[in-house]
């Protein structure tokens, strides 16, 4: 009988330990469950965003990127102009400083804080919507990966903006257009993010 009553305490002294780190895991500062929402910048974009750890999210968009040129001979000679293209993004994010934020008394609701990223990019050659005809450097599928630097702030319940930075690499895919094969090319890239936006 006391072997049976120690192991039920026991038992019960290790229930509540856990449901004790339950729940300071659960007070912890959190990233929102989920956020799905659209952004407009340099291109418009709808997303996904979901909480895999409290202070990490995966982030999933699809939309039209923005894209400007200027005359250049680099070009073969175009006069420049402004285009949108389809692109689908994955993007791990790490919201680094909510304990921080939590402990200065400032708001978290809906992810308002600074992250590092993963920006990993897919535009494939679908479409181009351009102000002009030529941009055959374009029209090719690209590849990029971006480790990118950002502030995620909201405006009320609802809107909200970005800003970000971040150098990284991309692989454009060969193509051929009018009989001629373009080569495949490989360089740095920059992220420059503006964007506002609307989550529901």
């Amino acid at each position: 009988m006391k072997n049976k009553l120690l192991g039920l305490t026991l038992i019960a002294l290790l229930c509540a330990g856990k449901m004790n780190a339950q729940e300071k895991e659960e007070q912890k500062p959190s990233v929102e469950k989920e956020i799905i929402g659209v952004q407009a910048g340099l291109g418009v974009w709808a997303y996904y965003e979901f909480k895999m750890a409290n202070q990490l999210t995966l982030r999933t968009e699809a939309g039209l990127n923005g894209g400007v040129w200027f005359k250049s001979s680099f070009y073969g000679g175009t006069e420049g102009g402004l285009l949108l293209t389809p692109i689908v993004r994955a993007e791990p994010r790490w919201y680094y400083n909510l304990n921080r934020r939590v402990r200065k008394g400032k708001d978290i609701k809906g992810n308002r804080a600074n992250y590092l990223s993963l920006d990993t990019s897919f535009a494939p050659d679908w479409f181009v919507v351009s102000t002009n005809d030529d941009y055959k450097f374009y029209k090719r599928p690209i590849v990029s990966v971006i480790p990118t630097w950002g502030i995620r702030r909201t405006l009320g319940k609802h809107f909200d903006y970005e800003t970000g930075v971040g150098i990284g690499y991309s692989h454009a895919f060969k193509f051929t257009k009018n009989g001629y094969t373009y080569k495949a090319q490989d360089g740095a890239v920059l992220n420059l993010r503006f964007r506002i936006g609307y989550h529901f």
